[in-house]
């Protein structure tokens, strides 16, 4: 017996022969690259849980006929698009046969490929620990096995004992690898570089901006926050991470949010962006060790004392103006709009899509988290709008004061071409100590005239008057205001 398999309480362990490396059956013929072969890996990752591996290792090879077997490739893989090049002897040099064996050794894996097979189970006598072995037949590797002894059948339990096996079943591997053979036309040491794509590598864009006191500046970091979850680890690799929508052919599939194996981690480095087709691409600026089932942070940008524009916005819907609706006289509350510019020291880059956490210090000088928002991926120059929330001393009434229609009254199963008419009280009440401007946007469809107003509006597109209407301290203010629409 060449080696023997013991299984118990979950662990599997191996005790090999020379003829077999890391519980991998080689043949005689067949060469390994493993990983202390490895000259360089980079990593490309997408943001739509894809990454593409370019991973160079220098191997022994003969002329013409080679078979090789690369081991820890990423469990993930998607076989079909490994490609392995020799850059320094492309020339003659041609791939014949890449596989890749998704059964990969487990305990329950191992168990099935027993079933009808003899194993030996081990017990210890509890007391003295003196094990005992008896011969079993695998009938079954489900809920922990069914086992037929010489005299009599046994459900798998905890206190089974450990399970010893002859041999691991053929292509059933300890590590995810790809068995590639191929013709090469010279024969020696010589870098071959295996590229691939994977599922299970993800970066998303995080940012987290301070506000001052005046909240009229801020502080913004960025951070690129890349997860590995794609079955093997990289050790300093080279990262570049792309921004943009990509597409694929096919749909990858999901990859489970599992607990991370490692903590989180944090650098502070630069991440230098260049455009690449359609998309932006960021590469870090030294290499980076990303371990499996491991989340990692580093830099993306850092910004001081942005200027930030604060505003609070009420919004109104464009149905209001079509007929007579008493379900508008709710309180409302304006939301909390921050926006800044692209531009300036440390931004004017473009920025990829992520989530903003906004924060800001109490009184005592302590960091209070004030709101948080998504954002798109923005142009540099581009204006970024961020909403923390809505706010709380300032409430808003709006109320239907007046409607009727001016023309079309014969269109009874229709509202086209029909003129109407209608008149809104908003009323503004400010509970804080110091007086609020709120922006007052209503959407209003078709042709549409202003008829009386409180205030003046401006006119910001074709559908859309907007108000500044200024709210004193302890205090309140309505806005009044009467629109014609006609519709088409």
């Amino acid at each position: 017996m060449d080696h023997m398999i013991s299984l118990g309480r979950g662990l599997i362990f191996i005790l090999l022969s020379t003829s077999s490396i890391a519980g991998l059956s080689v043949g005689k013929d067949e060469r390994i690259a493993d990983t202390s072969q490895q000259k360089e890996v980079a990593i490309t990752i997408y943001g739509n849980n894809l990454g593409l591996i370019k991973d160079t290792r220098r191997v022994s090879l003969a002329r013409d006929f080679n078979q090789l077997i690369w081991l820890d490739v990423a469990r993930q893989i998607r076989p079909e698009t490994a490609r392995l090049l020799n850059p320094a002897h492309s020339r003659g040099f041609r791939v014949q046969e890449l596989s890749f064996d998704l059964d990969l050794l487990t305990p329950g894996k191992l168990l099935e490929r027993y079933i009808g097979r003899e194993i030996t189970v081990i017990r210890a006598n509890p007391a003295t620990g003196e094990e005992r072995q008896e011969t079993a037949v695998v009938l079954s590797a489900n809920d922990g096995g069914v086992f037929k002894y010489a005299d009599r059948v046994e459900v798998g339990n905890p206190h089974l004992g450990r399970l010893a096996f002859p041999a691991v079943p053929e292509r059933l591997q300890d590590k995810p690898h790809l068995a590639i053979s191929f013709v090469n036309p010279v024969a020696g040491e010589q870098d071959l570089e295996l590229s691939y794509l994977t599922t299970g590598l993800s970066w998303r864009a995080d940012y987290a901006v301070e506000l001052n006191e005046r909240e009229d500046h801020a502080d913004i970091q960025g951070w690129a926050t890349v997860t590995n979850q794609s079955g093997t680890g990289y050790p300093n690799a080279a990262l570049q991470l792309v921004a943009g929508d990509v597409n694929q052919g096919r749909q990858s599939a999901a990859v489970p949010r599992h607990a991370m194996a490692m903590a989180k981690m944090v650098e502070a480095t630069d991440l230098k962006q260049e455009s690449l087709l359609e998309y932006h691409l960021y590469t870090l600026d030294c290499p980076i060790t990303l371990a499996e089932n491991q989340i990692r942070q580093v830099g993306l940008m850092s910004a001081t004392r942005i200027p930030v524009k604060k505003e609070l916005v009420l919004t109104g819907s464009d149905y209001y103006y079509s007929g007579k609706f008493a379900d508008i006289g709710q309180k409302l509350k304006p939301v909390v709009l921050l926006e800044f510019r692209n531009k300036g020291e440390g931004l004017g880059i473009p920025l990829p899509a992520g989530i903003v956490r906004m924060y800001k210090k109490d009184s005592r000088g302590h960091i209070q988290f004030v709101g948080e928002d998504q954002v798109d991926h923005s142009a540099a120059g581009e204006i970024i709008r961020l909403k923390p929330g809505n706010a709380f001393d300032v409430t808003v009434e709006r109320k239907q004061t007046d409607f009727r229609r001016l023309a079309g009254e014969g269109l009874k199963d229709s509202r086209e071409g029909s003129t109407f008419e209608s008149a809104f009280e908003i009323l503004l009440r400010n509970a804080r100590k110091e007086a609020v401007t709120v922006t007052v946007r209503e959407p209003i469809p078709g042709d549409w005239q202003m008829a009386a107003e409180s205030q003046a509006h401006s006119r910001v597109s074709s559908n859309m008057a907007e108000w500044k209407v200024i709210v004193p301290a302890g205090g309140h203010n309505a806005l009044n205001y009467r629109v014609r629409v006609k519709n088409f």
